[in-house]
């Protein structure tokens, strides 16, 4: 059995030439598959691989991923804005003939915004694509984490979902195997119930009375629902077993299970019977919300 959950955390990070990188993976339930990338400005162009990976990893769940990016080691380059400072001298020459001052010093000017320019060293095309192919990889990596993390979960849950169904079989038996549905109970209690009508007095239709019996003993007699339970327990237990995306189809079969509970306890014509039945659904509601983090 390998299910895999829809929730999970998983990083990645390294370096390549002066490019530092770290991505942040995590994923939490969906009906779809959605990915959101958060990318620094200048690396779009690695979404397209990204999203690829994600397709051919995961079914669904809605993941977020970050990518941040520092360039380390490469020294940035430093100029002089010559027309800001020729506009600066400019100024202060006409401003010192108006006022009598003592002349601005050197860091002074050069403190002045705009005058002195820090730009981040040029990028070499070929060390960029290198960083591009690493980021890329590294993605690959903290994805490969993700789902080995979802598989985990999902052990978990296939052990949790498995004791459910497994109740819900021991149910179906106890249901199938109480005394007020047998054959004879059944007609006894038929049977009081005609007394109570003809005791009442009153004119009954024999064939009135036939159909009113038949439709008593078609809605005590609960069979088909407990064959149905059998089947869809059966049906459970095998998707347990199977490997991939069985989330949807055991959400389906979740609700054919609660349809079958309440029918059973709308039909049951005794006490314990009806109990079974709210057990079932408390089993079959457990169940279901355990499905719901499946992928």
């Amino acid at each position: 059995m390998s299910l895999a959950s829809m929730t999970g955390f998983a990083r990645a990070h390294g370096t390549a030439g002066t490019y530092a990188w770290a991505w942040e993976i995590k994923s939490v339930n969906g009906k779809g598959l959605d990915l959101r990338l958060r990318l620094p400005p200048g690396w779009d162009s690695i979404e397209t691989a990204a999203r690829a990976s994600v397709a051919r990893a995961l079914a669904r769940g809605n993941v977020g991923a970050a990518l941040e990016v520092k360039r380390e080691g490469a020294a940035p380059t430093v100029r002089v804005n010559a027309p800001v400072l020729e506009a600066v001298l400019a100024a202060i020459r006409d401003v010192s003939k108006r006022v009598e001052a003592e002349p601005p010093s050197l860091d002074g000017i050069l403190s002045l915004k705009g005058v002195i320019e820090v730009a981040d060293a040029e990028e070499d095309e070929a060390e960029r694509a290198r960083a591009e192919a690493a980021v890329v990889a590294g993605f690959d990596q903290a994805l490969a984490r993700l789902v080995l993390e979802r598989r985990r979960e999902g052990d978990a849950l296939g052990r949790v979902l498995s004791q459910r169904v497994d109740e819900i079989a021991r149910l179906t038996g106890a249901a199938v195997r109480n005394p007020p549905r047998r054959p004879d109970a059944i007609r006894a209690r038929l049977a009081e119930q005609i007394k109570a009508l003809l005791a009442t007095g009153e004119k009954l239709d024999p064939d009135r009375l036939h159909q009113e019996a038949m439709l008593l003993a078609a809605k005590a007699d609960v069979r088909e629902e407990l064959d149905r339970l059998a089947a869809h327990v059966a049906a459970a237990r095998a998707l347990l077993s199977e490997d991939g995306a069985v989330g949807r189809r055991l959400d389906f079969l979740a609700q054919e299970f609660n349809r079958e509970a309440n029918t059973l306890c709308a039909k049951a014509g005794d006490v314990s019977l009806t109990a079974i039945g709210l057990e079932l659904k408390a089993a079959v509601d457990q169940f279901r919300e355990q499905v719901q983090n499946l992928e």
